[in-house]
């Protein structure tokens, strides 16, 4: 309620409601933030079973950019084949992204956030804000 307060859009809840983002071309970029690691895996792998995955295969339907901030525990583990493969995907781009505890949580990465504006403006132009990884 508070985001439709400040926006004065209605959020879309539901995959029904997401669905139409791709008919009518409705965002110049998407942003998934945060984007967990079962996001990105459901992502990598073409599963739509969420509102916002749908808002995200709606959305690249349309070759427009979709921008990910990662935040997983396990992007150097399990997920890591999930990333490279949506860092091959066309139109994908990350806000770039690094550990954030190494040595409690060594398999842990998480996007730089404050980079948030640049890499949307690298993704609009069709590039990946570099550099990519970073040190936390």
């Amino acid at each position: 309620k508070e985001a439709e307060r400040i926006t004065g859009i209605k959020p879309m809840l539901t995959i029904s409601e997401a669905e139409p983002i791709g008919p009518g071309s409705l965002l110049d970029l998407l942003i998934l933030l945060p984007c967990t690691g079962n996001t990105i895996a459901k992502l990598a792998n073409g599963i739509t079973d969420t509102p916002a995955l749908m808002a995200a295969k709606a959305h690249l339907r349309n070759e427009k950019p979709l921008l990910l901030s990662i935040s997983t525990n396990d992007a150097l583990g399990m997920n890591m084949k999930n990333i490279g493969l949506l860092l091959n995907a066309k139109h994908i781009y990350f806000i770039p992204f690094g550990q954030d505890n190494p040595q409690k949580k060594p398999n842990s990465m998480i996007a730089h956030t404050e980079l948030l504006i640049p890499a949307a403006q690298a993704a609009l132009e069709g590039k990946q804000y570099q550099p990519l990884i970073m040190g936390g």
